[in-house]
């Protein structure tokens, strides 16, 4: 049976083109926020967007124009066409809305600008206003409560900030107190949420029982009321909706207002990082944009992170400042593991005792037996240099002295939420600082920074974009034919017969190494895109022949006592290990042996104890044959940077018609004579067969193979194409092994290409792979083919008239291939590619 496919298709908005807009239009005799000018600018002085956050949520809470928060979106939806793009429905708009039924909403402030503020400010004056009697304010963790017990009380006890309140107000000095007292008329309490829990002992049920209407709620870092695991986010938003209670009033406050990648639904107020950056508020960011690979990656990676990490502490001696660098790891098992391996690095590295280590280092996670220690990071007089977390623990921490950040795996760092929450730990600004702005390095993996520049964009809405989509009305929509599978693994077993034999040859290849490597990292500027190089030395771990043969001898004692054991040692004494140890760096022409070169002499042992090898391949099993639409195809976008850095963007006459409003100003300047950026346009619309509004070519082959789709000769034998996406639209089920590790995968071929009866399906690659071609792409052919195969054959099942063709290609093919198209013979084509992969 064969089933439809849903559309995946989805759009891209600017978070602040989302942000709900509250009316400026006030009843003075409801709200007149003149009365508070003195106190807020008494309160926020310079910080002009601290003043317009709490007068925004002011307006929204006491303006009375709003009856809710479902209220409140109503009328942002009616007006703003960004959201009906966005959510289609007002329905479905507010199934997105946390607390529709409550005067509710979202205050989105970078992280490092002085949230609790504007939390303080809004506090204070509704406690004056005589609008509520209490106030309380939520946060995620203890460390948060900490600190935001100690700013409350420093600002419910400046007496020249009480002054400035209006003489009739209601409350004029707050009492600052948590959940251990009573939440008494004229308080405000600030717990960590696990206090609202049925079963905590806290005064704040029996306090709030029936009081909800004249209670504020504030809730600190509340991107976790969507984000926590989902059992506490629900503990949490049921405290929130409790009929118990009745809450009328509840603002969240957060830095990173994120579900996942998806920005919140009710925020009413935004101040963006880039906005932060720019005004000079917080620091600079820059990321790896690129460095050179090594042999031994994370040990190498550690020795570059300090060399910056001391760089660091000689520029900043002069601030009088002791640089922290922060690891950030995926979870607790990884922090306690890299902790350990970092540790040793450092002694090695340094020459200090563990005494000394440990006194430098911080090990922060839930259950941690550094935790105590975090708090004291801010003293003059800590040593801390460096500290280990899982991600997301140490918000609300407020030290400033964090300049450099190293995200340990990707998965600390692959959302939107990561990216801003990991930001958001480096950027203070130290009290007193003069000179430039400052800059804080976050030192991931080159491989990432492409990932990273578009999220650390997005986040910071710095990027200019267009996009490529399938215009729904083209001629050119076609449909393809894919299935889905059922992967059942088995396993086969390969005795051995015989014992291995050795290094026949008499000496190890090895590549060419230095004991010390001078290494360039080139970093991008987070807000400019401006790239600087940044030069260092990372030295290489050496060994002795004799150290690296005794290694190798103590292989073979490690064997069990049976003949094969006898056979090595026999064969490979001690002495004759280490000759051709040495003649291996003759031949090689090296002088010392470095870790990845010990590596290579333990790995040319092959693995010795195995007396039999098991390997898991997959079968696919067919489950369910379904179309899928070309009108599917997932919007995908370039940036100004892509255009610059090796995408080339292929337009038409026809393109700017069927381009969003919100691209057309960038479209504009893209394509414009002279601008810089790689844009083509088509001669001929009609040579553009593709229901693409235009096309972006990812690399200098693809560049080439576009051009060829829409040369005329080629064109007149074509009845539609279309470029895919590496993912979410069609995929092929496949398996490979890396090493000695199997993996499973999904496939995306480049381009689909309908002819009379045939639907040509081609993945392009570079002609180097001709001459050494991956594992793991002969292994996507191998499954490639095997898939369209069953393709063709359930189509000949049901008479159907049409055929699936599968193609590597290099750029060396491309005039063959394009010339069998031409000539009606591209069904038996064969790429030279294609020949080495079935190898």
């Amino acid at each position: 049976m064969i089933m439809p496919r849903r559309n995946q298709n989805s759009g891209r908005f600017h978070n602040t083109d989302l942000v709900l807009e509250i009316s400026s239009s006030v009843n003075r005799k409801k709200w007149d926020e003149n009365r508070y000018e003195a106190f807020i600018d008494e309160l926020c002085g310079v910080r002009e967007y601290q003043k317009d956050a709490i007068f925004c949520a002011l307006r929204y809470l006491l303006g009375g124009e709003y009856r809710n928060l479902r209220d409140l979106a109503k009328k942002n939806f009616e007006q703003n066409e960004v959201l009906r793009d966005k959510y289609g429905t007002q329905g479905n708009f507010e199934r997105h809305l946390q607390l529709p039924d409550q005067l509710a909403a979202s205050l989105d402030l970078a992280t490092g600008t002085g949230k609790s503020y504007v939390m303080y400010g809004i506090a204070a004056i509704m406690l004056a206003e005589g609008t509520v009697d209490r106030v309380l304010v939520l946060c995620p963790s203890t460390t948060i409560e900490t600190e935001l017990l100690e700013k409350f009380e420093l600002l419910a006890g400046n007496a020249d900030l009480r002054d400035l309140l209006p003489a009739n107000a209601v409350v004029n000095a707050p009492r600052v107190i948590n959940a251990s007292e009573s939440i008494v008329s004229g308080s405000i309490c600030i717990e960590n949420y696990h206090a609202i829990l049925a079963h905590v002992h806290s005064s704040i049920r029996d306090s709030l029982q029936g009081k909800g209407e004249r209670t504020l709620i504030l809730n600190d870092e509340a991107h976790h009321v969507t984000n926590e695991v989902a059992s506490k986010a629900k503990r949490w938003k049921e405290f929130l909706t409790d009929p118990s209670f009745v809450f009328r009033y509840v603002i969240g406050v957060s830095g990173t207002c994120y579900l996942g990648n998806e920005y919140f639904s009710d925020v009413i107020y935004r101040y963006s990082l880039r906005q932060a950056m720019e005004e000079k508020f917080v620091k600079k960011v820059q990321y790896v944009a690129e460095m050179p690979r090594t042999r031994q990656p994370e040990e190498e990676k550690w020795q570059l992170v300090m060399n910056r990490h001391e760089e660091l502490q000689r520029k900043l001696k002069s601030h009088k400042l002791r640089p922290l660098t922060i690891v950030i790891t995926k979870d607790i098992r990884g922090c306690k593991d890299v902790a350990e391996k970092f540790k040793a690095f450092l002694q090695e590295q340094t020459g200090k005792s563990r005494e000394q280590i440990d006194e430098q280092v911080l090990v922060i996670h839930s259950d941690a037996p550094d935790l105590p220690r975090l708090a004291g990071v801010n003293n003059a007089t800590s040593k801390v240099e460096w500290i280990l977390s899982v991600s997301m623990l140490n918000e609300g921490w407020d030290v400033k002295r964090v300049f450099q950040i190293v995200p340990h795996e990707k998965r600390a760092f692959d959302s939107k939420l990561l990216i801003a929450q990991v930001l958001g730990r480096g950027l203070r600004v130290p009290d007193g600082w003069k000179g430039p702005q400052p800059e804080v390095t976050i030192f991931n993996h080159d491989r990432w920074a492409d990932d990273i520049r578009h999220l650390v964009n997005e986040v910071l809405e710095f990027e200019k974009r267009i996009p490529t989509f399938p215009v729904t009305s083209s001629e050119y929509n076609f449909e393809l034919l894919n299935i889905e599978y059922d992967p059942k693994p088995r396993t086969e077993t390969y005795k051995m017969e015989e014992p291995y034999q050795l290094l026949k040859k008499g000496y190890v290849d090895l590549s060419t190494e230095l004991p010390q490597e001078e290494m360039t990292v080139e970093f991008e500027e987070a807000d400019t895109g401006v790239r600087t190089q940044w030069k260092t030395k990372i030295r290489h771990k050496t060994y002795t022949p004799h150290e690296v043969a005794e290694v190798m001898f103590q292989r073979f004692e490690d064997l069990p006592e049976d003949e094969d054991r006898k056979f090595y040692i026999k064969q490979l004494p001690l002495d004759k290990l280490e000759e051709i140890v040495k003649r291996s760096l003759i031949e090689t022409g090296n002088k010392v042996i470095t870790e990845s070169m010990r590596q290579k002499f333990l790995q040319s042992l092959g693995t010795l104890q195995r007396k039999e090898a098991q390997v898991v391949r997959y079968d696919f099993e067919p489950t369910n044959y379904y179309p899928i639409s070309t009108v599917e195809r997932p919007q995908e976008s370039a940036s100004a940077s892509d255009l610059k850095n090796g995408k080339t963007f292929f337009y038409t006459s026809k393109t700017k018609e069927n381009m969003p409003d919100e691209y057309k100003d960038f479209y504009e300047e893209a394509i414009a004579e002279g601008s810089g950026f790689k844009c083509v346009q088509v001669a001929n619309n009609y040579d553009f067969r593709s229901p693409l509004n235009a096309v972006v070519a990812d690399h200098d082959n693809e560049r080439r193979f576009v051009k060829e789709l829409m040369k005329a000769e080629n064109a007149e034998h074509i009845a539609a194409w279309i470029k895919s996406t590496p993912m979410s639209f069609y995929e092929i089920d496949y398996f490979w092994k890396k090493g000695e590790h199997p993996k499973r995968g999904k496939f995306s071929p480049d381009f689909f290409i309908k002819t009379d009866g045939l639907i040509l399906v081609v993945e392009i690659k570079d002609d180097d792979e001709i001459g050494d071609p991956l594992v793991e792409n002969k292994k996507k052919n191998e499954y490639a083919l095997a898939h369209f195969g069953r393709i063709n054959a359930y189509l000949r099942k049901n008479k159907k008239q049409q055929t699936y063709k599968f193609n590597f290609l290099t750029p060396s093919d491309f005039n063959g291939y394009f010339q069998s198209i031409r000539e009606g013979g591209i069904a038996d084509f064969t790429s030279e590619l294609d020949v080495e992969l079935k190898k």
